[in-house]
């Protein structure tokens, strides 16, 4: 008859992760999965992964039933740990930090076009940061979006309120290709 306290002492040798522990990972992986398939076409085709992987997110994206995209899912989180997932998470960060500078430089637009409809000194530290900028056109767009918030101060969507946003998403973009010069 086994001993009873052998048994327990080889129970306890195991050192492997937990199934709680593989659960997480494999949950993770499916994450990053929902995320890498929300890159587009051409940050995945560059990646070190295989066919295999590429394909399976193909499919995904094809799929339009919820049970066959959970499937799908949970096959491409199964593929991932067959997969280099350091240049998948790296991917995935990029474009997540792409999209964020995006969305800081779009709210800094704002915020510049705020300031010259509110302040004339607003111009002035304008022209200093961008000296080779159509000083005559920016003052011609501050004007028409001062005049349309004279006219309808609740309203904040005219013409010249738009294309001034434009204008300064324009320069902002070409200052910092530039280098901030």
């Amino acid at each position: 008859m086994p001993d009873p306290a052998a048994s327990d002492e080889s129970d306890d040798d195991y050192d492997g992760p937990s199934k709680t522990q593989l659960k997480k990972e494999m949950h993770e992986l499916q994450t990053l999965g929902e995320a890498f398939a929300a890159l587009p076409e051409s940050r995945i085709v560059g990646l070190p992964i295989s066919e295999t992987l590429i394909d399976a997110v193909m499919q995904y994206r094809r799929t339009r039933s919820h049970e066959g995209r959970r499937r799908q899912m949970q096959y491409i989180g199964k593929l991932m740990r067959r997969n280099d997932v350091d240049a998948i998470r790296e991917a995935v960060t990029a474009m997540q930090l792409g999209q964020a500078k995006d969305s800081l430089a779009l709210h800094e637009a704002e915020r510049l076009r705020a300031e010259l409809i509110a302040s004339d000194d607003a111009l002035t530290a304008w022209t200093q940061k961008h000296p080779g900028g159509d000083l005559q056109q920016l003052r011609s767009l501050i004007r028409a979006a001062r005049k349309d918030a004279a006219v309808a101060p609740e309203q904040r969507s005219g013409r010249a309120y738009r294309e001034l946003f434009q204008f300064i998403k324009s320069q902002e973009l070409a200052n910092d290709d530039h280098g901030g010069e």
